[in-house]
């Protein structure tokens, strides 16, 4: 009984030794025909950073209007959205005290020219005097003093009138750029008071001064540099691609939820006839260096195991893994600089995908 017992065992082992084989050689045939191979090419091969970013006005293009004079408003000639010219009138301060400041000062001018006037003809007097004997040294003394001193009040009322003038010419406000009114701070009939401080009256924008502040990883900002282009795109246009180019590299990074990105700034070299405004969301990427004839891989071919990059190598039907350094990637390929030589057969399966570079 025992030994019946034991016989049918081995049987059933056997059985299930002979389902399991089956098996492993169907999963085996089956990977077999997901195996593709390719060859080591040279081509040109390109990289690009993608980030995102935020359209900001350029230094100067946003400009605080505001006066340098304490008064009320007389005439507000902006509304939020008016395109304004630099030099364009924007408001006005009421100017009656001011004005007859200057009047007061223009009589001191005319009063303090008609006693220079009076003292020069004092001193040719006494100089015709002084020749004929008939006046002393010290009466000569005291009209060319006199005439000193008119000439020097002169001198005053013109700079007290000149500074009057210069008050009364900051109760009208330009613009100091061409631009669009994109705050309005301050209404007519209200008082301002520039004691401290110049009061604003309204912010204008030049749009066509704008740059995207570009977010970009720490792990991409070492393959930036100045001069690169780039495309970005936004919401509201998202046919368009604008075109930029790199101008400045933050030296300080920005740390966000443990996240640590560099800003780069690009100018914006095409609006593309769209108009841009401050505060926009962008797409970015930024071009990097072309890189020629170099050796390439598709990138599904790269494992990457504990830190080390790997490809398996086909040769005369046989398989081995080859360390190799991988460099740049684009469009699905990655260059390889070195570990590979031109030509040589390595294998690409889909289920690389999962450990893609």
């Amino acid at each position: 009984m025992k030994k019946k017992w034991f016989v049918g065992l081995v049987i059933l082992a056997a059985g299930a030794a002979t389902v399991v084989t089956i098996m492993a050689l169907r999963s085996s045939n089956d990977n077999l025909t997901t195996i593709e191979t390719a060859r080591v090419a040279r081509r040109d091969i390109g990289s690009t950073v993608l980030a995102t970013g935020i359209i900001k006005p350029m230094v100067g293009a946003e400009v605080k209007v505001g006066s340098r004079i304490s008064g009320v408003v007389k005439r507000l000639r902006a509304n939020i959205g008016d395109y304004v010219k630099a030099g364009q009138i924007i408001a006005e301060l009421e100017d009656s005290e001011l004005q007859a400041r200057v009047n007061q000062n223009l009589a001191a001018v005319e009063k303090a020219r008609a006693d220079l006037e009076y003292a020069q003809a004092v001193f040719g007097r006494d100089q015709s005097l002084s020749q004929k004997d008939l006046i002393s040294q010290q009466q000569i003394d005291q009209s060319e003093t006199s005439l000193k001193v008119a000439e020097a009040l002169l001198k005053q009322a013109e700079a007290n009138l000149d500074y009057a003038r210069v008050q009364l010419s900051y109760t009208i406000i330009y613009s100091p750029i061409s631009g669009v009114i994109a705050s309005v701070s301050t209404q007519e009939g209200e008082a301002v008071s520039a004691s401290l401080a110049a009061p604003t009256f309204v912010s204008v924008i030049d749009l066509t001064r704008l740059e995207v502040q570009v977010f970009v990883d720490e792990t991409d900002i070492g393959k930036i540099q100045i001069g690169q282009e780039a495309l970005f795109t936004v919401d509201t246009y998202a046919d368009s691609d604008f075109k930029g180019a790199v101008t400045a590299i933050y030296p300080k990074a920005v740390i966000q939820d443990n996240v640590v990105n560099y800003v780069v700034t690009l100018t914006i070299t095409d609006f593309q006839e769209k108009t841009l405004r401050p505060e926009m969301t962008t797409n970015v990427t930024i071009r990097l260096e072309t890189r020629k004839n170099v050796l390439t891989v598709p990138t599904n071919a790269i494992l990457r195991e504990q830190g080390e990059r790997y490809v398996t190598v086909i040769d005369d039907g046989r398989t081995s893994q080859r360390k190799v350094k991988a460099g740049w990637k684009d469009n699905g390929f990655t260059e390889i600089v070195s570990g590979l030589e031109e030509g040589e057969t390595i294998l690409v399966t889909p289920s690389n995908k999962e450990k893609e570079l």
